[in-house]
């Protein structure tokens, strides 16, 4: 076994520092080869500049900037103000009262009709909201 791993050690050492020494470096200066068929005139040629465009009449006005629309925010998901869960998959509160918990929104059950509710203030004054004793 030591020399099956000694084995596979050395083959892939051996890969690795072969496969480094292929590198190809680009030499820092071109080099041109001249080619058979190239050849060079020796007459040069006048070369005239360009025109310079006319200039207008009028002062020039910048064309106005393109008004984008201001981006949409988006919108917050809509939820439901009464859900139906089953009893056994809410939580117990301290207090005794069963919550469901939607994504950062609590649920607190009505015993009075037995669905859940949105969170509202009025949901601690209310006694449909107090567990029966």
């Amino acid at each position: 076994m030591l020399k099956r791993c000694l084995v596979v050690f050395i083959a892939f050492a051996t890969i690795i520092l072969d496969s480094c020494g292929k590198r190809n470096v680009p030499s820092k200066t071109a080099t041109v080869t001249p080619a058979k068929n190239n050849t060079t005139s020796t007459v040069t040629k006048k070369v005239k500049p360009a025109p310079a465009p006319p200039k207008p009449d009028t002062v020039a006005v910048a064309p106005a900037p393109e008004e984008k629309p201001a981006p949409k925010p988006e919108t917050k998901p809509e939820f439901p103000k009464v859900i139906t869960v089953n009893d056994n998959a809410a939580s117990k509160s301290v207090d005794g009262r069963l919550f469901y918990d939607v994504l950062g929104h609590r649920y607190w059950k009505n015993y009075n009709d037995g669905k859940y509710y949105l969170f509202d203030k009025s949901m601690y004054s209310n006694p449909d909201f107090k567990p029966p004793k």
